[in-house]
């Protein structure tokens, strides 16, 4: 898994709970607390996924039971109003399903997730048959790599493409996923670009860069005023 992104294959579950278009309500309500989930996706007779039903699918039912909201409410709850008379997953369902396929990176789906306001997203194959679902607790897998396959990678990976002629040693320490960076470089640019590449690290918290440029050693610099090469401090015109 070093030196490549986590990807939805290595991180989803594979064995789903899926609903057919016809399921009931109470049927859904029940699968759902029998397998203690809060989405279920529903397929066609071909295994494909053609939408989703969540929680939030079938609260208008309870929301709505006793009757018409005020007509102030009414433009805001169009769509709760339809699922609100709904019996069956087919009328019930959020579609088209937002999906990922199975070799996309785990920061894809991820952004998906957070884009979207989901909290699950189900696999597909180019087909659209069901593959699995990712969830955010199986993404946030990722951070449970252990800290010295994170600093090998940051060596290997990183520090050694970066800076192929450091001053000194470039020290790695990783202490629950936080990297830390120690050391003298030659082109200190290259500082916040390694930062941002240790923290595109999987399994990576956070990210400590105390890295610096090297030593200024005054009698070799030719830019430097003649005082200050020689070590002049001024005063009595004592040279050091």
């Amino acid at each position: 898994m070093a030196g490549t992104p986590y990807l939805v294959s290595d991180l989803m579950t594979r064995t789903v709970v899926s609903l057919r278009a016809g399921a009931a309500f109470k049927d859904i309500a029940r699968t759902m607390r029998q397998w203690k989930v809060s989405a279920l996706p529903v397929l066609d007779d071909d295994h494909r996924v053609i939408g989703v039903v969540s929680e939030a699918d079938l609260l208008p039912k309870e929301i709505f039971r006793d009757g018409d909201p005020d007509r102030s409410e009414r433009p805001h709850h169009r769509s709760d109003l339809t699922k609100a008379d709904a019996v069956t997953a087919e009328n019930l369902m959020t579609a088209p399903a937002v999906t990922v396929h199975a070799d996309d990176t785990a920061g894809l789906a991820a952004r998906l997730l957070a884009r979207h306001n989901l909290r699950r997203l189900p696999v597909v194959d180019a087909a659209g048959v069901l593959q699995g679902i990712v969830s955010r607790t199986d993404l946030l897998k990722v951070f449970l790599r252990d800290d010295a396959d994170i600093a090998d990678e940051v060596r290997r990976d990183v520090v050694a493409h970066t800076f192929t002629a450091p001053v000194g040693p470039i020290e790695v320490e990783v202490h629950d996923g936080v990297v830390r960076l120690t050391g003298r470089v030659r082109d200190t640019s290259l500082v916040p670009v390694v930062t941002r590449l240790v923290r595109a690290v999987e399994g990576v918290v956070d990210v400590d860069c105390a890295l610096s440029g090297p030593l200024r050693h005054p009698d070799l610099d030719p830019d430097l005023p003649d005082d200050e090469r020689t070590g002049w401090v001024g005063g009595a015109g004592t040279v050091v």
